[in-house]
């Protein structure tokens, strides 16, 4: 709350990371997450190192602990990391002597988006703590739905996830989260929706006959949120 006020004003600066090095290492490709951390980092007044591995020893076969260990070297203090291997942020803060910041890890977690989701909750219905949520789509591939399912309900909302059976991960009972089959049924109990998109690019085989057939059971429009 109180950096939305900063940001909201002229000079949009404090001073909180002055002398901070932060790295940030994407593995991946990404546009708002990377844009993110680093507005946020510039704006706390972080010194920013940006590491592209397109372009780095990694496409030589270097480790991502060699990379790290070779970064931190250079006195940062700080690494921001995106990764497509679940775990990697974990096997990094175990390893290497330095605070790491998870920006995702594969088909893992993704826990500054779940904390960016349950703020926006906050701010719009006044708190999160006994809203009934449920996560549409893509929930088996999703980062996004397993650190929200996490974060949510350590905040006290009631969880429930939506898609076809093929796309929820059958561990989810054991985090007391049940499963719509049924789009109007979800709608219908929830106060909030999070939609997730399909993530075809993490897909090896096809788990629903086809895109099509998938946004004509599970696609929410106007007409949809009207009814």
């Amino acid at each position: 709350d109180n950096f939305k006020k900063i940001i909201n004003q002229p000079i949009k600066k404090v001073p909180s990371l002055r002398d901070i090095t932060i790295a940030n290492l994407f593995f991946e490709d990404s546009t708002r997450t990377k844009l993110s951390f680093e507005l946020a980092e510039k704006r706390l007044s972080a010194d920013v190192v940006n590491f592209a591995s397109a372009s780095s020893s990694v496409k030589k076969g270097e480790t991502l602990l060699d990379t790290v260990n070779n970064i931190l070297a250079m006195k940062v203090d700080i690494i921001v990391l995106r990764h497509p291997n679940p775990g990697a942020s974990v096997f990094l803060s175990r390893n290497v002597n330095a605070k790491i910041v998870n920006a995702g890890d594969g088909t893992h977690e993704h826990p500054t988006q779940a904390l960016l989701d349950a703020y926006s909750i906050r701010e719009k219905h006044g708190k999160v703590e006994d809203k009934k949520i449920v996560i549409i789509g893509d929930i088996l591939h999703s980062r996004v739905a397993l650190s929200n399912i996490y974060c949510l309900q350590k905040l006290g909302a009631e969880v429930k996830v939506c898609g076809p059976s093929s796309l929820i991960p059958k561990h989810l009972d054991s985090l007391g989260v049940s499963h719509f089959s049924n789009l109007k049924e979800a709608l219908d109990w929830c106060d909030i929706a999070n939609v997730l998109r399909i993530q075809l690019e993490r897909q090896d085989v096809n788990y629903f006959p086809s895109l099509r057939e998938y946004a004509m059971v599970y696609g929410i429009d106007k007409a949809v949120l009207d009814s």
